[in-house]
């Protein structure tokens, strides 16, 4: 992993290089930019893809509190210090939250969206109190007696979450709580969904459960 300093904040990331088109691709809610390695993989012969971890997640420290609108920015200077004047927006989940305003904030940067289990939208209210139990179970103890519950809503059945479970494990739990904290606070843009008119692939999971079809 690489490491820029831009946007106030050090930021890890990959940067397959070459002179194709970008794609930065965000990553959900407690993954990191490996979690697009496959798809790295299959697009970089054509395309220069770019991943790279959140604040708060993977190699990218979480300081203080922040917002997706903050992660927005975080991406568009990323973009302007690797020297790409527009790229591709790809995000999973809060990855896709995060797509969503790059493209409102900076609209001539974005040339399109490709949109994963994600939503413009807040957290279903009836939900809050279990991810808040969640949340004070894994700061108070460590992820051990949750993750499975986690991994059933991010990843679905049939995935072997045993890789993600040694990072969570070894992860900041001050750093999760802010990242926590963003997804839960974060505000609805829904509103402005008319005003971003590039393109647009939307993408969901049959077996999301934290985000419904």
């Amino acid at each position: 992993m690489r490491v820029a300093n831009v946007n106030g904040q050090q930021i890890s990331y990959r940067d397959s290089g070459g002179d194709g088109d970008a794609i930065i691709f965000s990553h959900g809610f407690l993954m990191d930019g490996s979690m697009f390695d496959s798809q790295v993989a299959a697009a970089r012969d054509e395309f220069r893809c770019v991943t790279w971890d959140q604040r708060g997640h993977g190699g990218t420290p979480a300081p203080g509190p922040f917002t997706y609108w903050d992660s927005a920015d975080d991406a568009l200077a990323l973009l302007t210090d690797l020297g790409i004047a527009s790229a591709t927006f790809a995000g999973m989940s809060q990855g896709g939250m995060v797509s969503l305003r790059a493209a409102l904030r900076a609209p001539d940067r974005v040339r399109g969206l490709i949109l994963i289990d994600t939503q413009s939208g807040l957290e279903d209210p009836e939900a809050l109190p279990l991810y808040e139990a969640m949340h004070e179970e894994w700061v108070a103890h460590g992820p051990a007696a949750v993750q499975e519950t986690v991994a059933a809503l991010i990843l679905g059945s049939g995935v072997d979450a045993q890789e993600w479970y040694a990072k969570w494990g070894a992860a900041d739990r001050a750093a999760f709580t802010e990242a926590f904290r963003t997804l839960v606070d974060r505000d609805d843009i829904t509103g402005r969904l008319a005003e971003i008119t590039q393109p647009t692939l939307i993408i969901h999971g049959s077996e999301d459960a934290a985000i419904p079809m």
